[in-house]
């Protein structure tokens, strides 16, 4: 007898998760769905628009969706056109993967001023999403700190530092293409926390600033001396330190158009402005605690550096889904092995979770294929364990009711129709693809003939 899943977001956790089932023993039809007309989630939205490899995932993903097995519930958003409680009436399992969409504040005054925005906020929108194609960013001013040091931190930098020359290649959209062409900035300032030898980002992003034509990474060498690190911590990251030993002096001249410093031991503690963002205060740190276990600790000493622009990047969090248990403090849906509990720890029947919003926002995309592997894992064995399966004529009326009413539900054709649109459109700008940025303007191309 074939059983039913429905997965709640199609980014990598909610595709690895449909992967594991369609391939498992069991028959099992899985429905995505998603609230956008597109899939892909955080390989669409989130990975920047010059990681075309990186964006390669989805040739996985498509496998997947031409299962016969799997349908494609575009531009239905859960909540609102159908309840958790409804999915759950109508299919023997619900598997919430719907990421870690929204970012952690600062907690700082001034962190509200005009320009002073999330790192999400940048990357959705020179990424087209259409929550995000409208938004502006004051790109006259000649600094912009950048704060955090993690990926995301150096993709939203190196965007940036980049010229219209090299970002005209990506698939970056062209409402940003626009702006970034004409931005006036000069210095990219990034900062952390902590030494550069806790810093989170990956050597093969770090190394990528010293390839740009026109940009020159800049670090000063006393920073590792600051930072008080042990022989057997310098060790560990010797790889990192030599490629910022590479970079320039703070105080050697000039020799592009463009700076990426790379700071340290700062945490910012006031963003300043009379109508907008106007410059950043930060606390210098010191670190303490053993070797690799550093923890920062602010001191009195300040340091204010002038900015129009500053863009957070200190971390995500889930946002809540009427009708699912939700942990505010770690912003992630409380689980154990993928099936989703409640305030006592008790499992909630049908309801399971994979990827950021179960585990929070740690690893790289293909993290996501052991969570949602666990998941479905165990949404498999308690199918099996099951004595009463669900109806399928609740899932059939469901669907009944999806298509009669006043959202247009896509389906994999409709996004191949948007997928093709975009590829063509992208071929004669000599691009990858140039991204449809509206809703509307989905919804008419997936209808195209």
């Amino acid at each position: 007898m074939t059983q039913t899943v429905a997965i709640v977001g199609s980014g990598p956790a909610g595709f690895y998760a449909a992967e594991a089932l369609l391939n498992a023993d069991a028959t099992v039809q899985v429905d995505m769905y998603e609230r956008l007309p597109v899939p892909f989630g955080l390989v669409r939205y989130g990975v920047a628009p010059d990681h075309q490899k990186l964006k390669s995932v989805t040739a996985v993903f498509e496998t997947t969706a031409a299962h016969s097995d799997f349908q494609f519930m575009g531009n239905v958003t859960v909540g609102e056109d159908v309840t958790v409680h409804e999915l759950t009436a109508a299919y023997d399992a619900v598997i919430i993967a719907t990421g870690a969409i929204s970012d952690r504040k600062l907690k700082i005054p001034g962190e509200d001023l005009p320009g002073s925005v999330s790192a999400t906020e940048f990357v959705s929108w020179y990424n087209g999403h259409p929550d995000f194609r409208d938004h502006s960013f004051d790109l006259s001013h000649p600094n912009v700190v950048v704060v955090g040091n993690g990926n995301v931190a150096l993709d939203v930098s190196r965007i940036l530092a980049k010229t219209p020359q090299e970002l005209a290649v990506s698939d970056i959209c062209e409402h940003a293409l626009e702006a970034l062409s004409a931005s006036q900035v000069t210095d990219i300032i990034v900062v952390g926390r902590r030494g550069p030898l806790q810093a989170s980002f990956s050597i093969r992003e770090l190394r990528e600033f010293s390839m740009l034509s026109d940009v020159e990474p800049v670090f000063d060498p006393a920073e590792i001396d600051a930072a008080g690190a042990t022989p057997e911590e310098l060790k560990d990251a010797a790889r990192m330190i030599g490629i910022l030993k590479g970079f320039a002096h703070p105080d050697a001249p000039r020799t592009a158009s463009r700076r990426v410093h790379f700071r340290f031991l700062l945490s910012p503690v006031e963003i300043q402005g009379k109508d907008a963002t106007e410059a950043v205060v930060l606390s210098r740190c010191t670190l303490e605690g053993p070797a690799f276990e550093r923890r920062a600790r602010s001191t009195q000493d300040r340091e204010t550096i002038p900015a129009g622009l500053v863009l957070r990047s200190v971390g995500y969090r889930g946002r809540p889904l009427c009708g699912v248990p939700f942990d505010d403090a770690a912003g992630v849906v409380p689980s154990q092995q993928g099936r989703v509990t409640g305030t006592q720890g008790q499992p909630i029947d049908k309801l399971y979770t994979a990827g950021w919003i179960r585990r929070g926002p740690s690893g790289i995309i293909g993290t996501n294929r052991e969570c949602a592997s666990e998941t479905a894992e165990a949404v498999l064995a308690d199918l099996a364990a099951s004595e009463a399966p669900c109806d399928p004529a609740l899932r059939s009326k469901l669907l009944v009711r999806l298509d009669a009413g006043t959202s247009a539900k896509i389906d994999l054709a409709g996004w191949h129709r948007i997928d093709q649109i975009e590829r063509m459109a992208g071929e004669a700008r000599g691009k990858p693809r140039e991204k449809l940025t509206s809703v509307p303007e989905m919804l008419t191309a997936a209808a195209a003939l």
